[in-house]
Order: C-alpha cells, then sequence, then structure tokens
C-alpha cells in the first residue's frame, strides 16, 4: 500500500517527501551500505520531492559512478540517493523517515557484495 512520508537528515536543513510501499524496503550488504547502515527504499522519480536543503548536499561517487551518494555536508547524514542498480530512480534510506517503526519493517536481503551476480537474479 502506498503511503506518502516524510524525512530529512540529522541536522534538518534537507527534507523532502516520498510516496512509497514499505513492503519493498532492502538492506544491502555491499561495503558503503554496510558502514552507512541504509535500508533502501527505491522509487521512481514523480514519488520523490526533495523539499529544502538543495544546496546543503554533497555528492559522493566510487567505483563505476553511476551511484550518485548524496549527503547534507553539514552532519553528513544520508538520506537518499541515486541507485547503482536504478539510475533512473530514487533510493531513500528508510531510517530517514520521520516516525518510522523500524521493528515493523521486514527489509528483504541484497547480496551488494557480490553485486554482479546479485542483480543477474534480481526479479523485478
Amino acid at each position: 500500500m502506498l503511503r506518502t512520508m516524510e524525512g530529512g537528515c540529522h541536522c534538518g536543513r534537507v527534507r523532502f517527501r516520498v510516496t512509497a510501499d514499505l513492503d519493498r524496503v532492502t538492506d544491502c550488504n555491499c561495503s558503503i551500505c554496510t558502514k552507512k547502515g541504509i535500508l533502501h527504499l527505491i522509487v521512481p522519480p514523480e514519488r520523490f520531492a526533495l523539499l529544502s536543503g538543495k544546496d546543503e548536499l554533497t555528492t559522493y561517487e566510487f567505483n563505476t559512478g553511476t551511484a550518485k551518494h548524496t549527503f547534507c555536508k553539514h552532519c553528513g547524514i544520508h538520506p537518499f540517493y541515486v541507485p547503482r542498480s536504478d539510475p533512473d530512480k530514487i533510493d531513500v534510506n528508510v531510517r530517514c523517515l520521520d516516525d518510522i517503526d523500524l521493528a515493523a519493517i521486514s527489509p528483504k536481503a541484497f547480496d551488494g557484495k557480490h553485486w554482479e551476480a546479485a542483480m543477474r537474479r534480481r526479479v523485478p
């Protein structure tokens, strides 16, 4: 079921709104996702709106440079980014959504440590 939620970074400079289904959350074990502790919610751009803080964001790229890891340049929190798996979409960090009960979410595992093989096995 789609629902509209808001979220942001720790300092509050970056705020966004997303409409999505929390049944589609994934937990990736790749090097950056493990260190960031991100829970992924990938949405089409029309279901995402940056409400404030565009000028407060900076971007980190590595490896293929496809993923655009955006984060607040003040508090360092990664509220959303453009994922390598779906570069035409937005990947929201569920941990940055307001008033979300993480215990009520059952993320599906994604083997990002073996990204190429996992993408070949991925079911849309």
